[in-house]
């Protein structure tokens, strides 16, 4: 009797002790992703999110959709301030210096830094991590990134008496073949454009820094201290976007980024430049055959990388950060980081997501998602600097104030970069 009675004693201790172990590695998770509420991406985050919630019944976790990229960032940044930051987001690779100078989230290599953890973050693609890390330390891990590519319209290739599967791999060739593609009526109104390249705001400046690369320099080095805007690069990539306008190739004044996409699908355009995270959106309605070429290039290939990444939180409990990396692990696996890219588009981040069967007949079934994963080779870094939205805002103002006739190309970068010097001369 006496050693039944310690038996369930000894079961009921146990139980408790794994009960208490249970509840001291419990967490809970507050995750913010940059999209609107009612945008199709949040049914396949959501269905992501809760895949991890039911597999880690210990934990809960509540996605939050902040907005877009800025509106998250802020949001963000003002709840870390108030001391309730989330625990994991979905921010801009580009805000990395930003929220390193806010001391508002962590290394991930410093709690990611086992063997298994090290082996882990080496699998991803060398390209993405290039804007993850700082001073030796990676804080961040690619979730949903992108590059832009050249879309273009097969039927339009076809009607103008081009080649559909040869789009244009050079400045020169995309004038050549821009101008067949451009159409007027009788009275000389243009009704369809050869290409369309937005160059308002932070689209327009993205894009401009794959101009850039392809003159073989970039916009801003990996010391987020270092803007470089008046250079023979940004001095040819801003007179070429004059030269698309004044050869009637693409619209003369400002193009925005928003309403790109409808212009192509709506054959306002035959081309354009936009993110691969439209890949799925032009899929889903394009009424015509339509292809993916490289960006064409000044003295090759080259083109910007974008997109967002995950930061882990400080100000968080150890618990939390143990739950807010093993979702991260979940998010980036080759399995929900395949959902993910078929859903939107964007680039898989890791190449064992490719080889995934998922990933093998999504790219036989649309062999255009494979153009990005290819142009990763001549990709660089986004422009990102500390204060960026200050300094980018010089850029931004150098190429409206250009392609709106406002200035001249040497008179508008030498402006930007005195901005720019003036701003990131504290930081040198």
């Amino acid at each position: 009797m006496t050693r039944t009675k310690s038996y369930a004693t000894l079961l009921g201790a146990t139980a408790l002790t794994l009960a208490s172990a249970a509840s001291v590695f419990a967490a809970d998770l507050e995750f913010y992703f940059p999209v609107g509420v009612n945008a199709p991406a949040v049914e396949t985050i959501q269905a992501l999110t809760d895949e991890w919630a039911a597999a880690n019944p210990q934990h809960t976790v509540k996605a939050v959709y902040a907005g877009n990229y800025e509106e998250t960032t802020t949001k963000a940044l003002t709840a870390a301030n108030a001391g309730q930051p989330p625990q994991v987001a979905v921010l801009l690779s580009i805000d990395l210096f930003t929220l390193i100078e806010e001391d508002v989230v962590l290394p991930i290599s410093d709690i990611a830094n086992s063997q298994e953890d090290k082996e882990w973050m080496a699998g991803f693609y060398p390209a993405f991590m290039s804007d993850a890390q700082f001073e030796g330390k990676t804080y961040a891990i690619p979730f949903q990134r992108s590059t832009p590519v050249y879309y273009y319209n097969k039927d339009a290739f076809r009607e103008a008496g081009l080649d559909p599967e040869a789009p244009p791999k050079t400045w020169d060739e995309m004038i050549e073949v821009g101008k067949a593609l451009t159409v007027k009526d009788d009275n000389g109104n243009v009704t369809r454009w050869g290409t369309r390249i937005p160059t308002l705001g932070l689209g327009g400046a993205w894009l401009f820094g794959g101009l850039v690369v392809s003159k073989g320099d970039v916009l801003t080095t990996e010391t987020g201290i270092e803007a470089r805007m008046d250079t023979p690069a940004t001095l040819a990539s801003l007179e070429f976007l004059l030269r698309l306008a004044e050869e009637e190739v693409m619209a003369p004044g400002g193009i925005t980024w928003g309403d790109t996409p409808k212009a192509f699908l709506e054959g306002q355009t035959a081309s354009m430049w936009t993110s691969t995270g439209n890949l799925a959106f032009v899929e889903e309605n394009a009424e015509f055959d339509w292809g993916v070429g490289f960006l064409p290039g000044g003295d090759g290939p080259g083109a910007p990388i974008g997109g967002g990444n995950f930061y882990v939180f400080q100000d968080t409990t150890e618990e939390e950060r143990e739950a807010a990396l093993d979702f991260i692990k979940f998010m980036t696996s080759p399995a929900s980081a395949a959902k993910w890219s078929i859903a939107t588009g964007y680039v898989a981040p890791r190449p064992d997501t490719w080889e995934t069967p998922e990933m093998k007949a999504y790219a036989e079934r649309l062999p255009q998602a494979l153009v990005a994963l290819d142009q990763l080779a001549y990709a660089e870094r986004e422009f990102a600097t500390f204060q960026r939205a200050k300094v980018t805002q010089y850029l931004v103002d150098a190429i409206e104030s250009v392609v709106t006739g406002n200035a001249e190309p040497a008179e508008a970068l030498a402006k930007a970069q005195e901005g720019a010097d003036k701003v990131l001369g504290d930081y040198q």
